[in-house]
C-alpha cells in the first residue's frame, strides 16, 4: 500500500520535470509528510494539455452519499481496479499523475514495525498512477484521488508485500493522455509496467504521527 509520501522538490522543479506549461501551481507547497486528508499534488490531461494542481487524497466517487468514504480509499489495488464500480470508470477516463519525492513504508520486525524511506535510484522527482473524480453536492466541489498500487516487486518485498504504482519517465503521459480508454486496456498498460530501480533506509518513528512535518521525518536513523 502507500500511506505517506514526501514531496520536497521547489515549484520550478516541479514544472520542469513534467514539462508543463503553467506560469506556476497555486498553493503549491512542500511536505515532509503527505497523509490521507491532506491536499496532494496532481497532474491531468484537459485534452489540450497538462495541468497541475491540487486535489485531496483519498477518492470520493462522484456517486458517493458520503465524502467520509475518502478516508477508506486512499489506495486502489491495480490489479482488480478495472472490475471495481468505484473505479471502473475512472479507469476509463480519469486517470492522473501523483507527484512524489519518496514515499515510506512500515517493515514488520520483532520490535514492531521500522519506518523506511522509499527512493527512487536514477531520479529525484517521479509519479505515482493515481486516479481522479469530482463529487459535487449542492455548493461544494470536492477534487479526490488514489493511488493504484499492486504486488511487491523482489526490492519490496521484504519490506511490504503491496507498493505504489511508479510510472517510468516515458509512460507518464501515456498514462494521462484524455482519450477514453477501455478499463481492460488500462489495466494491461499498469501490469506491463516495470518499476524503476529503488532504495531505502531507516528513519524515526517520528514520521508515524501525521502531525509531525519536518526534516526529522527523512533524517537517517542512526
Amino acid at each position: 500500500m502507500c500511506g505517506r509520501y514526501t514531496l520536497l522538490a521547489d515549484e520550478l522543479e516541479v514544472l520542469r520535470a513534467f514539462d508543463l506549461e503553467q506560469d506556476g501551481i497555486d498553493n503549491f507547497g512542500q511536505s515532509y509528510n503527505i497523509a490521507p486528508g491532506q491536499n496532494v499534488l496532481a497532474i491531468i490531461h484537459d485534452g489540450n494539455k497538462k495541468r497541475a494542481g491540487y486535489m485531496r487524497w483519498g477518492l470520493v466517487p462522484s456517486w458517493a452519499k458520503d465524502e467520509k468514504i475518502g478516508y477508506k480509499m486512499i489506495n486502489a489495488r491495480s490489479e482488480t481496479a478495472h472490475e471495481k464500480p468505484s473505479f471502473k470508470k475512472l479507469m476509463a477516463q480519469k486517470r492522473c499523475l501523483i507527484i512524489a519525492d519518496s514515499f515510506f513504508e512500515w517493515q514488520k520486525n520483532e520490535a514492531g514495525k521500522q519506518p523506511k524511506r522509499i527512493q527512487l535510484a536514477d531520479r529525484k522527482l517521479f509519479a505515482f498512477a493515481g486516479l481522479w473524480d469530482k463529487w459535487e453536492q449542492e455548493d461544494k466541489d470536492l477534487f479526490t484521488c488514489t493511488i493504484l498500487t499492486k504486488e511487491a516487486n523482489p526490492f519490496m518485498q521484504d519490506i511490504h508485500h503491496r507498493m505504489p504504482i511508479i510510472l517510468p519517465k516515458e509512460k507518464e503521459t501515456d498514462w494521462i493522455e484524455p482519450q477514453k480508454e477501455k478499463p481492460d486496456t488500462m489495466h494491461a498498460f499498469l501490469q506491463n509496467i516495470d518499476i524503476d530501480d529503488l532504495h531505502a533506509y531507516n528513519v524515526s518513528s517520528y514520521v508515524n504521527a501525521a502531525k509531525n512535518n519536518d526534516a526529522t521525518c527523512i533524517a537517517p536513523l542512526a
